[in-house]
């Protein structure tokens, strides 16, 4: 018991090393003018986003650095989309619907749809953003600033998560907590191991030509979580990445409501923990009954330390991800156990279900 204690002790610690680092080491971007005018070709995968798709393509209307084009890939929807996305492009020339002839055998539908946008492309940099993602300010222009000083081959940004219900806020905080104790960011961009790799489809900025050699999307065809692996895919190339968290120039309402997150998240929850449902446990175990081994082991004082350790984590998570830091410590219990009900809705998508999005499975 008491090798497991001081274990637990030593992790929890490890665990607000990272999260310290996170907060005040992480990179972020600057305000930075481009040292040129390259053409940004912004390319926005849509299926069923009538609700969110023209709210983005104003956003990036009204963006400061106009040189962009404007590609949006509607795979087959039912709804309203590509009436919105038609409109819109009425007025404004940088705009180009591309409608899909079909999803090809060995595709997952993203994954085909920031393929296919790829081959209409024709900017020195490829922005692919999610269709529910909300930006402003500057931030095309400083990522792409950031990409050319660092010279990147993919710059990825976790967006503030907009958070509304309750049932939003016990799941959706789950993936800051888990990135941001686990992973530090600067390390990432720092250096050549392909387990420190991190990426977010909402936002990936690719520089073209490297993109167009490797073909990243085309590698990770039929995966369900190709963010991170096209991150490690780069990393194992020996390409330069870097993932930043966002401000409040970039913005995600990812779910909406209880459900909708823990069918999104059991989606790719495991993916942070190398695919290994066993890590994925231990951590769940360790982060959640982790004070009992502590408490029958050590004096008070230790147990003291080991609690305000972990509220430590927390309020330093909090403030990276611009979440509320309130809810951080209110919804401290709520979000572990709602943690190891996605890890179960997870393996249970495995090995017994399928997982669906927007009216297809995706294995």
């Amino acid at each position: 018991m008491f090798y497991l204690a001081a274990f637990i002790l030593f992790f929890t610690a490890l665990q607000l090393l990272v999260a310290t680092a996170n907060l005040f080491l992480k990179p972020k971007l600057n305000k930075n003018p481009l040292q040129s005018n390259p053409l940004i070709s912004i390319l926005i995968p849509a299926r069923n986003e009538a609700e969110n798709i023209g709210v983005l393509l104003t956003d990036l209307i009204n963006q400061h650095y106009q040189n962009i084009e404007i590609i949006v890939f509607d795979d087959q929807s039912d709804d309203k989309t590509v009436e919105v996305v038609s409109a819109l492009s009425e007025s404004d020339s940088r705009i180009t619907l591309v409608r899909s002839g079909g999803l090809p055998k060995g595709w997952l539908g993203k994954n085909f749809g920031c393929y296919s946008l790829s081959l209409h492309a024709k900017g020195e940099y490829l922005l692919f953003l999610d269709a529910d993602v909300r930006i402003g300010g500057d931030i095309v222009q400083s990522a792409v600033a950031y990409a050319e000083k660092y010279r990147l081959g993919l710059l990825s940004i976790f967006p503030e998560q907009i958070v509304i219900s309750t049932g939003e806020k016990i799941t959706v905080p789950i993936m800051n907590y888990i990135l941001l104790s686990l992973l530090p960011l600067p390390l990432v961009q720092l250096t050549s191991f392909r387990s420190l790799a991190a990426a977010n489809g909402q936002f990936m900025l690719f520089n073209t030509s490297i993109y167009n050699r490797f073909k990243p999307h085309e590698q990770v065809k039929n995966c369900k979580v190709e963010d991170i692996e096209i991150a490690r895919y780069f990393k194992t190339k020996g390409i330069p990445i870097a993932c930043l968290t966002g401000n409040e120039s970039i913005r995600c309402q990812m779910y909406h409501g209880f459900g909708d997150a823990v069918g999104g998240f059991s989606k790719n929850i495991i993916s942070f923990f190398g695919n290994s449902f066993m890590l994925a446990v231990i951590f769940w175990l360790i982060t959640t009954f982790g004070f009992i081994p502590v408490l029958m082991t050590f004096s008070v004082n230790f147990f003291v330390v080991y609690i305000v350790m972990l509220l430590l984590i927390r309020l330093f998570v909090a403030i990276a991800s611009h979440q509320r830091i309130l809810d951080s410590f209110i919804y401290f219990i709520p979000q572990q156990i709602v943690m190891g009900v996605v890890m179960f809705r997870s393996f249970l998508n495995k090995y017994f279900f399928h997982y669906q999005w927007k009216g297809r499975s995706i294995g």
